[in-house]
């Protein structure tokens, strides 16, 4: 078997909720609702961003919407805020990424992830759980000047690697992103 297999990072690959799992007891009772909160306002801010051809970095609306999950469960302690920041940057793959990706890449696969996120966020996101050498590429928006789900930014996989979209097996734990 061979093939191109693509992944989405943050949500398929990585647990973006791990990071207020981690701080939990600092953030409070509604950790959950702040995570989710989170995670929503992310995702709509890179939408917002993508529809109005603005862009900024992904990390500016990683904190940007951690802010807005902050303030929608009363306020968290600053300190609160760095240590959430730096867990965002360093979070943990699934359990059972790893092996999955392993067992592709034995099978004669290429692998690689295509991610909103910036190419720093994820080369901190790809050493922290482990996954160095394991994928052959790590492709940031960057390269599109657009946030998903615009079409230009899937093109990128193609450039890279060259092939037809049929030739890519692309997976992703977001509707919109399939």
């Amino acid at each position: 078997m061979s093939g191109l297999y693509v992944f989405d990072a943050y949500g398929t690959l990585f647990d973006v909720h791990a990071a207020a799992l981690r701080h939990k007891d600092e953030i409070g009772a509604s950790w959950d609702k702040f995570s989710q909160t989170w995670r929503q306002k992310h995702l709509e801010y890179s939408w917002i961003h993508a529809q109005t051809g603005r862009m900024v970095p992904f990390w500016t609306l990683t904190e940007r919407s951690l802010d807005f999950a902050a303030a929608s469960v009363g306020g968290i302690p600053p300190a609160t805020r760095d240590k959430l920041l730096a867990s965002f940057r360093t979070m943990q793959s699934y359990s059972e990424v790893r092996e999955v990706l392993e067992t592709l890449k034995a099978r004669g696969a290429k692998l690689a992830i295509l991610s909103n996120g910036d190419p720093d966020m994820l080369a901190d996101a790809i050493t922290s759980a482990g996954l160095d050498g394991v994928l052959d590429a790590a492709i940031s928006i960057q390269g599109a000047g657009i946030f998903k789900p615009a079409m230009r930014v899937y093109q990128l996989v193609l450039d890279r690697f060259g092939g037809t979209p049929a030739g890519v097996t692309f997976m992703s734990s977001n509707r919109w992103d399939i």
